[in-house]
């Protein structure tokens, strides 16, 4: 079959990492494919269908890869439309519409529509990385379905192909009327199976605006028989969309958010009709329990205020005028609804409330329990009037079999989505399942809803959808999908003949006990675990910069799945299966470009560590083996500098003179378009003079990269500190963090390395002296890898506790006062280990008080330690250094450019020449008679 592929000329992927990568979705499923099809235009999705009828080989369409029901995995062929077939083809504001490709980004086409002032109304969660052809197959709706509808009601047309390769457009006349062209038996046959089931079709569906579950046959009753809104919402399993035309809609200029505080989730529940009866164009639900895990993850500044209670309503107004908006906000405040209310008119604030909202599938991948989450019983719907009794009654069902859930969403339909702590990990876990989501479905059939509210049923319900329908409309059902595709080609087991809810379950059962380097203590010790905390939503594939995060700097220089935080945590998913070995070519494929820049620590809302899984990778391919040259060199960078700043001058005469230096960056692993920062003439250790003072003490963690390349910054951080009100001592004996080889796999040393480290900073530690580091990818080590690499040991996390970062100690400091640096303007690149580990808060809070123009930066520099210097590596760090630090430095060529990260400024000066300072510099250029910033 692959072979048939190829020879079509298909861009065709069957590796056992690609297969990996998309053996799943964000859903509960694994079923790894045969192979993986990339069309670059609809001849090659013709060609895959013409194939796939010849060998009997079934076909599943594929966007993002963010469905959660297992809609968008299968045995066959996969086809991935977001790699080539993701272009808007236009945008007419005139008609209010736009045609795009199947594997269009949401949010591409709401850029290309924004300068004509219109959009696509629907708006998921996932609109960052979710695909317009993914929102057909699912019918998707977004928290502004209120006011835009379901993605049904603003498609204005579709092109597709079915399974026997025909040519199918649909759409509707001058009049408005339905009407479609190409494969007439089709149609001809979707009648006759209408005909049959006449009184079923129009008793038993459109009952409830968020009844999406099945077919939606009412679209296909004689007197309408639309075929393009009976098309969206059927998974794959009836055409494959190659274009669309869908409607855009004018966004109001003027938003206002209203918070209502309940004292539960029932009472929000009961009382979202109340609130829709005000006009609002969204009414979302959250629960106490998904922002306590918020709140543990991202820390208590990640919630906006917000009014008392134990449930919250999030209600938007949107108009022209403020005045008039505002007032409506107040008209339900003033009602009385909840316990307690905020009108937020900030726009900033906001967007940290929707943020929340947006990332709740992720967040809910833990359970109040503190065990992993699960999809499956994500999105059911019922009458909104009835949402109230319906939580209460759920949340009884699920503490009846002992379980936990954090509940939230679109109350104002009366949708709920939920991630439950199945136990997946017991013998019984499968079963427990099956009995759970049977119960369920039940119960939400008793209440007259619908097992998907916007999902779609995928293998999570399309087994359960007789609980809710008639065997009558079931039969409906398989005569609509025969009528369209008679072989059953497309997507198989979902809808119609499905898949047990219980089949091929990802996490399920007991997985190989492995030998470990790395604690993994938020995980129990478990990297099966920590793997599988990745939900599949696909944060990771999204531009993340615009929100402020980092993740993940390598997809979106290659916009290759395999570079994804996800695609990563799917290929290790095998490997803690047993299917791959460690030293496997697609495992190695799969990390090969990650930066270890640990953005998706802070940055996923599941908190995947993948800086973290790589180095046990590269531990254990590597353990008692030769290695990669550049771990013997760049990997034991801070034992060279060592040896390097005993003889400077040789060693840079090394690195410059031109028959050496090809071969010295060669022999240490390094792209020959590298320049290698210069050895300082004197390291900074040993020159510093200790003072005796009546200052409050400080220990200094002087890093390898400080001392040996940039002791300038060293020297401008103890002035820094002298003029603040401490004094700065080294810690006795050589210390080192060991990132190097923790970033290279080299476990072992590491650790000891942290042991004699620990060693040397623990008397100081114990007498409340803090330990202020300068690097912070070094600092990070100390606060964060410690307790991976040294679980337990009670130093270690004395250590841990005692480090801060230099903004962190002047904030904790009452008499010091920022300099004035008015006139400065300023571009931050804060380092990315900076950002998710440590925090940049206190940089930010302290710059601002500094009064300059601050631009902070997003995104990664590209270098990223060893990874942007080594060979393979110079064209995606180049990449990446052009998503947000290139441009932003080049159109502020007059900026002071602030790099704490000593890669960051090696980055900037190697690609631009240009200076860049600590922020230990900048505070000692502005005191009085301070050094320059350069």
């Amino acid at each position: 079959m692959v072979r048939a592929l190829e020879r079509a000329g298909l861009e065709v992927r069957a590796d056992a990492g690609t297969r990996s990568m998309y053996s799943s979705d964000a859903s509960l499923y694994r079923i790894p494919p045969l192979a993986v099809v990339r069309p670059r235009g609809v001849d090659d999705v013709a060609a895959t269908l013409a194939v796939a009828r010849e060998t009997g080989v079934p076909v599943t369409s594929r966007g993002a890869g963010t469905s959660v029901a297992g809609n968008a995995v299968g045995r066959g062929v996969v086809l991935d439309f977001s790699r080539h077939l993701g272009r808007v083809l236009s945008v007419d504001p005139e008609t209010r519409t736009a045609v795009v490709e199947p594997g269009t980004v949401h949010a591409v086409l709401q850029k290309a529509a924004a300068p004509h002032g219109i959009r696509f109304g629907p708006d998921p969660s996932t609109h960052p990385r979710c695909t317009i052809g993914g929102m057909i197959g699912n019918n998707a709706c977004g928290s502004r379905s209120l006011a835009y509808g379901r993605t049904s009601d603003n498609v204005a047309g579709l092109e597709l192909l079915t399974a026997a390769g025909q040519f199918l457009s649909t759409g509707y006349d001058e009049s408005g009327m339905p009407c479609a062209r190409g494969a007439d038996d089709v149609i001809a046959g979707v009648r006759a199976v209408m005909s049959r089931h006449l009184s079923t079709a129009r008793t038993e569906f459109d009952r409830f605006g968020r009844q999406v579950s099945g077919y939606a046959a009412h679209h296909l009753l004689p007197e309408r028989f639309d075929l393009t809104q009976a098309l969206v919402g059927s998974e794959g399993t009836l055409g494959v969309i190659t274009q669309a035309t869908v409607k855009l809609v004018v966004d109001a200029p003027v938003r206002v958010v209203v918070v209502l505080g309940f004292r539960d989730i029932v009472s929000a529940g009961q009382a979202a009709p109340a609130v829709v009866a005000h006009g609002p164009t969204s009414c979302e639900g959250l629960d106490s329990r998904l922002i306590d895990v918020l709140r543990a993850r991202r820390g208590p500044d990640a919630i906006p205020p917000l009014p008392r209670g134990q449930a919250w309503l999030f209600v938007e107004f949107a108009g022209e005028d403020l005045g008039e908006v505002t007032a409506r906000a107040r008209a339900l405040v003033g009602e009385g609804l909840a316990d307690d209310a905020v009108v937020v008119q900030d726009p900033r604030v906001q967007a940290r409330l929707w943020r929340i909202r947006e990332d709740g599938a992720g967040l809910a991948g833990r359970a109040p329990s503190g065990k992993p989450a699960w999809p499956g019983w994500e999105d059911a719907a019922v009458p909104p009037a009835r949402l109230g009794e319906y939580l209460a009654a759920f949340d009884e069902l699920v503490s009846s079999y002992g379980m936990t859930s954090a509940p939230f969403g679109h109350f104002g339909d009366g949708c709920m989505h939920v991630r439950l702590d199945l136990p997946l990990d017991q013998p019984h876990g499968t079963a427990t399942m099956r009995e759970f989501l049977t119960e369920s479905a039940r119960l939400v059939g008793g209440f007259g809803g619908s097992l998907s509210g916007e999902h779609g049923d995928g293998r999570a319900r399309s087994e359960l959808l007789p609980h809710m329908y008639s065997a009558d409309a079931i039969a409906l059902f398989g005569g609509i999908k025969h009528a369209f595709d008679p072989g059953n080609l497309l997507n198989p087991g979902v809808l119609v003949d499905p898949d047990p809810v219980d089949a091929d379950v990802r996490p399920a059962g007991h997985f190989p006990v492995l030998s470990l380097a790395m604690a993994y203590p938020h995980d129990d010790g478990n990297l099966a675990q920590a793997v599988h905390r990745c939900t599949g939503v696909g944060k990771c594939r999204a531009d993340n910069s615009a929100a402020g995060g980092v993740m993940c700097p390598s997809y979106l220089a290659t916009r290759e799945e395999k570079d994804s935080t996800r695609g990563r945590a799917r290929v290790l998913q095998e490997v803690v299966r047993g299917e791959l070995p460690w030293s496997h070519p697609s495992v190695h494929d799969a990390m090969d470009l990650c930066l270890s820049c640990k953005g998706c620590a802070s940055d996923c809302p599941t908190g995947i560590d993948m800086a973290t899984y790589k180095s046990e990778v590269l531990h254990q391919t590597y353990r008692r083996r030769l290695r990669p040259r550049s771990h013997y060199t760049l990997g034991k960078l801070p034992m060279w500098s060592r040896l390097a700043g005993r003889v400077p001058g040789v060693a840079n005469r090394a690195l410059t003179l031109p028959l050496l230096k090809p071969v010295a960056l060669w022999m240490a692993g390094v792209d020959r378009r590298r320049t290698i920062p210069a050895f300082a003439a004197r390291p900074f250790r040993r020159t510093f003079a200790p003072r005796r003072s009546e200052l409050k003490p400080v220990v200094l963690f002087a890093d390898s990269f400080t001392d040996s390349f940039s002791p300038e910054v060293a020297e401008s951080m103890v002035r820094v500190l002298r003029d603040a009100g401490y004094e700065p001592r080294l810690p006795s004996g050589s210390v080192c963090c060991g990132l190097t080889w923790i970033t290279t796999g080299q476990l072992d040393s590491a650790r000891s390395i942290l042991r004699k480290t620990v060693a040397a900073l623990a008397p100081d530690a114990r007498a409340g002296i803090p330990v202020v580091g300068i690097e912070p990818s070094c600092t990070a080590v100390l606060r964060s890898d410690i307790h991976e690499l040294l679980p337990g040991d009670e130093d270690a996390a004395l250590v841990a506790s005692s480090v801060r970062t230099l903004s962190e100690l002047l904030a904790e400091t009452p008499d010091w006062t920022a300099p004035d640096l008015t006139g400065t303007t300023v571009v931050a690149q804060p380092h990315c280990h900076h950002h998710a580990v440590l925090g940049w808060k206190a940089d930010a809070d302290l710059l601002a008080a500094t009064g300059a123009t601050v631009q902070t930066l997003s995104g990664c520099c590209g270098l990223a330690g060893n990874f942007g210097v080594e060979i393979g590596h110079y064209e995606v760090s180049v990449a990446v250094a052009g998503q947000n630090l290139l441009p932003a430095i080049d159109a502020a060529p007059d900026a002071v450019v602030l790099a704490d990260g000593f890669s960051c400024r090696t980055q900037v000066a190697d690609l631009r020449e240009r200076p860049s300072v600590h922020l230990a510099q900048l505070l000692d250029a502005a005191r009085p008679g301070g050094s320059s910033t350069g």
